[in-house]
């Protein structure tokens, strides 16, 4: 496993070693003691996936502390923009973002810490997205920034993405007051 620094501290990028053959493919998708020797010293408590068609953007969310959460996120089947905003008041990067794109060729993944808002975007129909999480979901702790905010500029590339209704109801930024 390659695990790779981004321009924002405390995002990752991790590419496995995928072995493949004639028979398809074998890959760690997690390994705590990798984790550990990268400085990542987390538990992940659980576990979520989700279906979704291409079009469909979903996000920016986060879990307010004591709910926070930190995300290792990949792709099964399909393809997504994948974007994590930092929302660390004190931090040298707050408001910055990172895109990746992630799917089942590259196979690749993505620490997000707490104390950032992240969202995708599908960019295949079908597409499998899953997520580990270092805490359980809590409803009254989640909160929502506005995916196309002018000041996160944001370059999605879709104008009309499938949106939830709590996503088109999101906090615009300059509004926004970070817990962390």
């Amino acid at each position: 496993m390659e695990v790779i620094k981004t321009a924002i501290e405390g995002l990752l990028i991790i590419k496995p070693k995928v072995f493949a053959d004639s028979r398809g493919y074998f890959f760690e998708s997690y390994n705590a003691e990798v984790f550990k020797t990268n400085g990542i010293k987390v538990d992940f408590l659980q576990d979520n996936q989700s279906l979704s068609q291409a079009g469909v953007l979903r996000g920016l969310h986060f879990q307010a502390p004591p709910h926070d959460q930190g995300k290792l996120v990949r792709v099964i089947i399909g393809a997504v923009l994948d974007v994590a905003v930092d929302i660390r008041k004190d931090s040298r990067t707050y408001g910055q973002h990172v895109t990746i794109e992630l799917n089942e060729e590259n196979k690749t993944m993505f620490y997000i810490p707490p104390g950032f808002a992240h969202g995708f975007l599908t960019l295949r129909d079908n597409t499998i997205f899953s997520y580990k999480c270092t805490n359980v979901y809590n409803k009254p702790s989640e909160g929502c920034i506005l995916w196309n905010d002018s000041d996160l500029n944001i370059n999605w590339n879709v104008a009309h993405p499938l949106l939830s209704e709590k996503d088109l109801e999101g906090t615009p930024f300059k509004k926004f007051v970070s817990p962390f």
